[in-house]
């Protein structure tokens, strides 16, 4: 099995995550943030990894730290799951459509961290979670997990449903990125032999 577990403890939040890359979907989350916790639950069960993430955070001052965090840590789960790169497929790519919306996701698990976001909403909460949080939460995961991720709102109107549309495409961009290929005989795909750097 393919896991990992980060604990994060600063004086902003104390963080617990473990993911199974070889999982069916099932999670546990509770970051004090409902919205955020749905949006994980949805990358969960639509990568098929399972995700344990529990935060205490700072939410008297705001949600930042907690946002932020929560994607540190789980990229950093994420990255120690996926461990030397060898076998897997690397790259992913998704079109999420939620009624009116259609979002692209395109990643590659490089170990050359990179976030390309072209997305915007036109309020500025959902639920209790500042819409700002979300491009954030995104780059925290990417920096910490080595990827370099392209999201793109194609179109769309709802908030709740751009903001669910980019999560489930990365969720299945990221399922298919990690999926052992056969035919790579366990080989590191990459001509230079390594990923990163």
């Amino acid at each position: 099995m393919r896991t990992g577990r980060t604990e994060r403890k600063t004086a902003e939040t104390d963080i617990l995550v473990e993911v199974n890359l070889d999982g069916t979907g099932t999670y546990d989350v509770s970051t004090g943030i409902g919205f955020l916790d749905h949006m994980i639950e949805q990358f969960s069960r639509h990568s098929l990894i399972d995700v344990t993430l529990k935060v205490r955070g700072d939410l008297h001052v705001d949600q930042h730290h907690t946002t932020e965090d929560s994607g540190i840590a789980l990229g950093q789960a994420l990255a120690q799951a996926i461990g030397d790169k060898a076998g897997i497929g690397r790259y992913g790519e998704a079109h999420s459509p939620m009624d009116e919306t259609l979002a692209r996701v395109v990643l590659d698990i490089s170990g050359r961290p990179y976030l390309v976001w072209k997305c915007r909403f036109t309020q500025e909460k959902l639920g209790e979670w500042d819409t700002e949080l979300i491009e954030h939460w995104f780059h925290s995961v990417a920096q910490a997990a080595g990827l370099t991720l392209h999201c793109q709102l194609l179109y769309g109107q709802n908030n709740h449903h751009i903001c669910e549309a980019m999560y489930k495409g990365l969720a299945r961009a990221m399922r298919q990125a990690v999926e052992l290929d056969a035919r790579k005989g366990g080989a590191v795909p990459s001509t230079k032999g390594q990923l990163g750097g």
